[in-house]
């Protein structure tokens, strides 16, 4: 048992380790992008980011300068305050990282740009942007911000809002193209909308996959399934069209990123048994959420 709980502890560590290799990858690539796809073309950014851009470009025209960096610290602490009460500690952790070394990347760093054209760096941009963004997220963490209040969100309803987030991004856009010209902010929300569908594309922790394993022996499978996960399974009698046998169907659906857990965990007490999984379009019912960690 006490080899059991430090091997468990060794694993957390290891993917505690992996999940800030991560989180300092998405804040380099974050910074890059805004270096070398945004600045030479005057992009905004998404979220609390592009609010920080914005309010310095704002407070130039009045002949001082706000820190974009100073702005991303003042925008997200307070939204990182609301994640460490009511979504988790290790996330707001793996976050306030995040967006910490952002802002000292933008303060210390500096890359050249790659193209001349502004379609090159709007399609490049954005669609690295997303990605930058999917690091955090899979990494249990989050770029600040926005995703903060996204992630709460969509851990209440269970499901995505970030088309909603885009629209936000419109609004602050719309704000950006009254004063520094139309023409940037319209490339602008072409850069948001291909960042945010990069975002949905790579990133599916709301998605519910069913799965139906066909086996001779569903109570082994039963107990093994029960005992491991939140949900329940169903088991239909079944018959064999061409062995005339008699034969077992049991159902499950879950969210996308445990379906490798749950069919390591089916093949490691029943190898033979055949498993079979496809997207559930819609599922209406209670369903369990593991709660962000």
């Amino acid at each position: 048992m006490a080899k059991k709980i430090k091997d468990l502890q060794k694993i957390k560590s290891i993917r505690f380790i992996i999940s800030i290799i991560m989180i300092i990858a998405s804040s380099l690539l974050q910074v890059y992008v805004i270096n070398v796809f945004m600045d030479p073309c005057n992009l905004l950014s998404s979220g609390f980011t592009g609010v920080a851009i914005l309010l310095n470009k704002i407070s130039n025209l009045f002949g001082f300068n706000f820190s974009t960096s100073l702005g991303i610290l003042a925008l997200n602490i307070p939204a990182a305050l609301l994640a460490y009460k009511s979504v988790s500690h290790r996330f707001t952790l793996l976050s306030c990282i995040q967006f910490i070394l952002t802002s000292v990347f933008l303060q210390f760093l500096d890359f050249s740009p790659l193209f001349d054209d502004l379609t090159l760096n709007v399609l490049f941009g954005g669609f690295l942007y997303g990605m930058s963004v999917v690091l955090a997220l899979r990494a249990n963490g989050s770029t600040g911000g926005t995703d903060f209040i996204a992630l709460y969100v969509s851990n209440k309803i269970h499901k995505s809002i970030w088309d909603y987030v885009f629209i936000f991004n419109c609004s602050m856009l719309i704000i950006f193209g009254y004063l520094f010209g139309w023409e940037h902010a319209g490339y602008s929300i072409i850069f948001q909308l291909i960042s945010t569908r990069t975002i949905s594309n790579f990133y599916q922790r709301y998605e519910q996959i069913t799965i139906e394993i066909t086996t001779n022996d569903p109570e082994v499978i039963t107990e093994a399934f029960m005992n491991n996960f939140h949900h329940g399974m169903s088991v239909i009698t079944a018959y064999g069209g061409y062995s005339k046998k008699r034969f077992y169907l049991c159902k499950t659906v879950v969210s996308s990123y445990e379906v490798r857990d749950v069919v390591d965990c089916i093949r490691s007490v029943k190898p033979d048994a055949l498993i079979n999984t496809y997207s559930t379009l819609n599922f209406y019912g209670k369903f369990y959420q593991k709660p962000i960690e």
